[in-house]
């Protein structure tokens, strides 16, 4: 396995390097300060496994490389790895796709969960996001986001919704069709690429993406992005498709 690590603080990345590299599996790592050594280091050798992926760059917006990740390597899991705790920051990040966040104060033992988590097909989203613990930054203003980005208060995507009580994806009586769907919402992908891949038309994705959205009793992608990531860490440890 080849994990790229994208942070231009030398200290974070040496310490990022050494825990990765002390999961107790095949890991290679390297690491890079910048993102256009990221673009470098991906154009030379695309078959990365996971990049980790801090916000603040130096030289670029690091939701914008994540953006550009995820339309440049759609297949390419992204683990935000950030000092912001922001709902915000965390309600955006996944957005646009990333398959995790982990707050830069989370312990070995919790980078190393969301990084088994992420690799075995799941998404990982701090406790404190699913209102299994207190965030500091719990009521910071989602204003915060970038214009056009839904954000939602804490008491929104945390508050016992249906989705939230003890129960399962096999549960939700979703079809096999849906289930596809849904794992592809999963990974990012908007409606056009979905239909894509499913050689389906692009309003027959919204009809099922909407089937979807009834079926885990939420409203919008990102609270079926939450819904999901709290069944697998509950323990079902199962995603779709």
């Amino acid at each position: 396995m080849k994990a790229l690590l994208v942070d231009d603080h030398p200290l974070i990345l040496s310490a990022l390097q050494s825990v990765i590299g002390g999961l107790g599996q095949d890991i290679l790592v390297e690491g890079v300060d910048s993102a256009a050594a990221a673009r470098e280091r991906l154009a030379a050798d695309p078959d990365v496994d996971l990049v980790l992926l801090d916000l603040a760059l130096g030289d670029a917006d690091g939701f914008d490389l994540l953006r550009e990740l995820r339309e440049d390597y759609p297949a390419l899991p992204v683990v935000v790895v950030s000092a912001s705790e922001r709902t915000s920051d965390v309600i955006r990040a996944i957005d646009l796709g990333a398959m995790g966040f982990v707050p830069k104060r989370s312990s070995h033992a919790q980078l190393t969960e969301a990084l088994q988590m992420v690799m075995s097909g799941g998404l990982y989203v701090p406790p404190m996001l699913l209102g299994l613990a207190p965030s500091p930054s719990a009521t910071d203003d989602a204003a915060a986001a970038a214009p056009g980005v839904e954000t939602h208060p804490l008491s929104t995507v945390a508050r016992a919704e249906p989705h939230q009580q003890p129960g399962s994806l096999d549960a939700i009586g979703l079809t096999p069709r849906q289930s596809e769907v849904l794992a592809l919402l999963l990974k990012g992908l908007p409606n056009k690429l979905i239909a894509r891949e499913l050689k389906l038309s692009v309003e027959t994705v919204k009809d099922h993406v909407a089937a979807v959205l009834r079926a885990l009793g939420v409203h919008t992608r990102t609270q079926a992005v939450l819904a999901v990531s709290q069944m697998t860490q509950d323990g079902t440890r199962r995603t779709p498709g």
